[in-house]
């Protein structure tokens, strides 16, 4: 009867170590997916922090080649006669 106990009882503690074990990989999986999944959404972040940082210096090449533009236009317009402004009284006369 001792050794039945005994045996029944080695059988219960090898389950419950079994199970301890079960929790204790299924909770390293569960780490292993996090951690994972927080290092792929810094890398996204990374990622997204570099393309906002090439559309800032984008747009400030672009504002910056608009000012050229604009002042270029400016220039051309103030050379021409065609759109000088015109004083029509004068010309009535």
């Amino acid at each position: 009867l001792s050794s039945k106990v005994e045996r029944a009882h080695s059988t219960m503690m090898n389950a419950d170590m079994d199970a301890v074990e079960a929790e204790n990989q299924v909770e390293l999986e569960e780490k292993t997916r996090l951690i994972n999944q927080v290092l792929e959404l810094q890398h996204t972040l990374e990622d997204l922090s570099a393309r906002v940082d090439a559309v800032k210096e984008e747009n400030l090449k672009l504002k910056s080649e608009n000012q050229v533009l604009g002042q270029y236009i400016e220039n051309l317009m103030s050379a021409s006669s065609v759109f000088q402004t015109t004083d029509t009284k004068s010309k009535r006369k």
